[in-house]
């Protein structure tokens, strides 16, 4: 069984929910992205995002975007990503995605890059920005080498649409919180009704995603939802501090805190 799969799997028959940690890969630096990983662990995360460093980020606010733009103008490349993966995967038992966009795939070859992923020891594909005309193919090509395939769906969604998109989904499913770009918001919205008309159409785990930066957000979502992401309020964390690996740390086992008012049973 695929470990994404296996995660939500232990995380639901535990009646638990799961935290996942968006960080950009390189950012500040490959090294302090290796060390962040296993850390990430340790704090209570489940399964961690690595954003692949993109020059048109597909969605991603300031913070985000600022932090791909300095992976990438130190030189940044995904063979680096690739090969530092694969050094750090034994050191971890996380789940391990790669957030990425279509044009890094096509560049690189869609087998070519599942390949690479699944030597790495990455466990699965978030591809935003995939047509939904070729997102079956892709999830294919990943399924074929163990790797999840996800994609998101956004609150603008209509319900064929919906339908489509986590037809095409294996592993679980990404849901937007709000519409716009990523990045803090001080409220969340109610889910709960959006996550209810999506399990209509699937039995797949939902991820929720978009503003979340508090514990409060996470017990929020995960009464609804079997995990929360948080990506924009972790990465300004490690670009704020001096010890961005001990930020990391420190942020997330706090947020994890929220995962057991959220506990789904």
């Amino acid at each position: 069984m695929n470990r994404i799969t296996s995660i939500f799997q232990a995380l639901r028959d535990e009646h638990r929910t799961g935290l996942m940690p968006f960080i950009t890969a390189g950012f500040p630096s490959l090294d302090v992205t290796l060390q962040t990983i296993p850390v990430l662990e340790q704090a209570g995360a489940s399964i961690v995002e690595l954003g692949f460093p993109f020059s048109d980020p597909i969605a991603d606010g300031p913070v985000i975007a600022a932090s791909m733009h300095e992976a990438l103008t130190a030189g940044l490349t995904p063979g680096q990503i690739f090969d530092g993966i694969a050094r750090v995967r034994p050191e971890t038992s996380l789940g391990l995605l790669a957030m990425v966009s279509y044009s890094i795939i096509r560049k690189i070859g869609e087998a070519e890059f599942a390949d690479r992923c699944a030597e790495a020891g990455i466990d699965g594909l978030i591809v935003p920005d995939v047509d939904l005309d070729d997102a079956p193919r892709l999830r294919d090509i990943a399924g074929d080498r163990g790797l999840t395939f996800t994609l998101l769906v956004a609150p603008t969604s209509s319900e064929a649409r919906t339908a489509q998109i986590v037809a095409a989904c294996t592993g679980f499913v990404y849901v937007l919180a709000r519409v716009g770009i990523t990045g803090e918001r001080d409220t969340m919205p109610d889910v709960g009704a959006r996550i209810a008309a999506i399990r209509r159409h699937t039995d797949l785990p939902m991820a929720v995603g978009f503003g979340i930066s508090k514990p409060e957000h996470v017990a929020a979502v995960t009464e609804h939802a079997e995990a929360a992401i948080v990506g924009s309020a972790l990465v300004r964390r490690m670009a704020e501090s001096d010890d961005p690996v001990g930020a990391a740390r420190d942020f997330v086992s706090g947020l994890s805190a929220g995962l057991s008012v959220g506990g789904r049973a």
